[in-house]
């Protein structure tokens, strides 16, 4: 069974604080797992999520401010100490290469790893993944930045009562799906009579960046959008002059690119602390997309929703733990009702250590193909 998900390791910006870490989100796209933008203490995340070093097939670097990168120099030793045995991709600026260069030997270790180097050269530059098409567009920042995107090529669903119609199965099928004909005594059966279109899904993932074309090209139709939302709005003037977005601003992105469903992540920490869930000995990281998470603090599936994030989640400290509960409520609750007056689909307010799931395809009408014929 494929695994499509996104786990949250640090949501903060610049500045961590106590209950948000520095950057660091890990997707798991069936085989593909890709860690991006690892800031300072995601190694330890990955040990607070259950997520193994060996896990990762590839990393990818948005640029080198050092809450997005200064988690490199502890993954990459530790792919040496555990003897990852296959490559791990590395994907960055190429024009601040030395950077990679130094981070990735930091400090002396016995390198055993195999990390291949594969910097990004030029905007719209696509590397070849076993999850599809990874793109690089240049963003706008005062370093050069890059945001991802992964596309996975479309491609069609075997219909089996066609299939059954025709009586073809076992082996045959794939005789048919691999050349796109199968010849029957007295007739040719096309792939395009026993199957219909599935459309690839689309990850994207958007980092420090003021609003730009290349934002929207990333996002455009993407399942899953995970974008900065540093500032709100009464600090637009801010997130402009460093190369920032507002919530509002991610949510019409959102809005406007065709997107299913959305994380806000990297908060500044001038709007107070993250809420946060009280803690679950031995369980897994909690999901917190719409189908698992709707009623949890910082998933928020619907408009009528954004101002009603659950005080059950929130954590139960001895100390101010109601004005604790009401500046973390009103932080999300401000970020998530900012967005919403853009974008009214599947959105998530992210914490640290959640997990979110790439929303499974949409069940759309297909031609019905022509009715097999009586052999």
């Amino acid at each position: 069974m494929s695994v499509r998900e996104l786990a949250v390791l640090g949501t903060a910006s610049q500045v961590p604080t106590r209950h948000r870490n520095h950057n660091g989100y890990l997707l798991r796209w069936d085989r593909e797992v890709i860690l991006f933008d690892p800031g300072e203490g995601t190694q330890r995340q990955m040990l607070l999520a259950g997520i193994a070093a060996s896990d990762l097939t590839r990393i990818c670097v948005t640029h080198f401010h050092g809450d997005h990168c200064l988690g490199l120099p502890g993954v990459i030793q530790r792919l040496s100490l555990d003897r990852v045995a296959h490559p791990v991709d590395a994907h960055f600026p190429a024009g601040n290469g030395e950077y990679f260069a130094r981070l990735r030997h930091a400090s002396s270790f016995y390198e055993t790893a195999e990390i291949r180097e594969r910097p990004v050269l030029a905007d719209g530059q696509t590397f070849e993944t076993s999850a599809g098409r990874l793109e690089a567009r240049r963003l706008r920042h005062p370093v050069e930045t890059y945001g991802y995107r992964l596309v996975e090529p479309d491609d069609r669903r075997m219909l089996p009562d066609r299939l059954a119609a025709y009586g073809i199965h076992g082996p045959a099928v794939g005789e048919l799906a691999r050349t796109g004909h199968l010849d029957l005594p007295g007739r040719r059966v096309l792939l395009t009579e026993v199957s219909a279109p599935r459309p690839g899904q689309r990850f994207a993932f958007v980092m420090d960046t003021g609003l730009c074309d290349a934002v929207f090209a990333l996002a455009e139709r993407a399942d899953l959008l995970v974008i900065e939302s540093t500032f709100l709005t009464e600090d637009a003037a801010l997130a402009a002059e460093v190369g920032h977005l507002t919530a509002a601003q991610a949510g019409r992105v959102a809005a406007e690119s065709g997107v299913r469903r959305l994380v806000l992540t990297h908060f500044s920490q001038r709007y107070g602390p993250a809420p946060r869930r009280k803690p679950v000995t031995g369980g897994p990281v909690a999901d917190t997309g719409p189908a698992a998470g709707a009623g949890s603090a910082t998933a928020v599936p619907s408009a009528s929703a954004a101002a009603s994030l659950s005080a059950a989640s929130l954590s139960t400290g001895a100390t101010s733990a109601a004005s604790l509960s009401t500046v973390a409520t009103s932080a999300a609750e401000r970020f998530a009702a900012e967005a919403r007056e853009h974008f009214d689909g599947e959105l998530v307010v992210a914490e640290d250590l959640i997990r979110v799931s790439v929303p499974a395809r949409p069940v759309s009408a297909v031609a019905t193909p022509p009715a097999a014929s009586a052999p």
